[in-house]
């Protein structure tokens, strides 16, 4: 138990300033922009997906987390959004470094999440906005502010000091929630879905990969290098594995068909990618 509590509040603790900079950022555009400034930042996120998959894949979860409170203000793009979950990667470099991968193995698999994320990100802007029709909504930050039930008057950084505590503490227990349920179940359990049915490995490992946690990342990776899984379902599993930020997109996003939607998305596409990867016979 003292275990789960420290670990839960220590990966915590490392979104702060991610969180902190996130709401910052939003409070001082709430206050300050203007149409034509609003308008230039949403044709800006025309190129979203390629940077939000170049910057995803940088091991910090913190990064899904922006992502998510940037798309519920309508900062972002879904293509963006949904460019940043795909290539995030959570814990999965620091145990490759750790397990001695070789350097050029980690650098093929990173390379793959991002073009990966990007080709993807591009692909549901496209679908989105061409195929479907839809319009990317104006910028509208104040919504967060209406779904946290707080005062946005206070200033640029008290504001953005109030989000980040509230948010900080949603996190804090929802992750402390997940610690418990995964020590409970074991990590062990887990990994025995992947050889009971290797048939559809790919989607055992993005729905264990869905998890909100960093455990889920963990297991993934290190079934992986205990040559338990593939290269497709490990791939599929990294993927979908966005952390906490998922838990922000439904927390702070109001519509939950487009939550729905979203999470859908990431699932199938991280399946899709995952059953390339293994028909084609890509080996990391």
């Amino acid at each position: 138990m003292l275990d789960i509590i420290l670990d839960t509040c220590i990966d915590s603790v490392k979104l702060l300033p991610f969180l902190f900079l996130t709401y910052l950022v939003m409070e001082a555009l709430e206050h300050s922009t203007g149409k034509k400034l609003s308008k230039r930042i949403q044709n800006a996120g025309k190129v979203g997906p390629l940077w939000g998959g170049l910057l995803g894949v940088i091991p910090q979860c913190g990064f899904s987390v922006a992502a998510s409170s940037l798309y519920a203000g309508r900062v972002i793009t879904v293509g963006t959004l949904l460019a940043v979950f795909l290539s995030t990667s959570d814990e999965m470099l620091p145990i490759f470094i750790s397990e001695s991968v070789p350097a050029a193995t980690i650098f093929k698999i990173l390379a793959v999440k991002v073009i990966i994320a990007i080709l993807s990100g591009f692909l549901v802007e496209f679908v989105y906005v061409k195929l479907l029709k839809k319009k990317e909504e104006e910028m509208d930050i104040h919504v967060v502010c209406e779904e946290e039930h707080c005062s946005c008057e206070d200033g640029v950084l008290k504001s953005a000091f109030k989000h980040t505590i509230k948010i900080f503490v949603y996190i804090l227990l929802i992750s402390f929630a997940l610690n418990l349920l995964i020590g409970a179940i074991g990590e062990e359990h887990l990994a025995t879905l992947f050889s009971s049915v290797p048939v559809v490995g790919e989607l055992v490992a993005a729905l264990i990969g869905l998890i909100p946690n960093c455990a889920s990342s963990v297991v993934i990776t290190e079934l992986y290098l205990g040559g338990i899984i593939q290269a497709g379902a490990m791939m599929s599993g990294l993927l979908v594995n966005a952390g906490v930020g998922m838990l922000i997109l439904i927390r702070l996003n109001r519509n939950w068909k487009e939550n729905a939607a979203i999470v859908a998305t990431l699932y199938g596409l991280g399946v899709f990618w995952g059953i390339v990867i293994e028909c084609i016979g890509i080996v990391f």
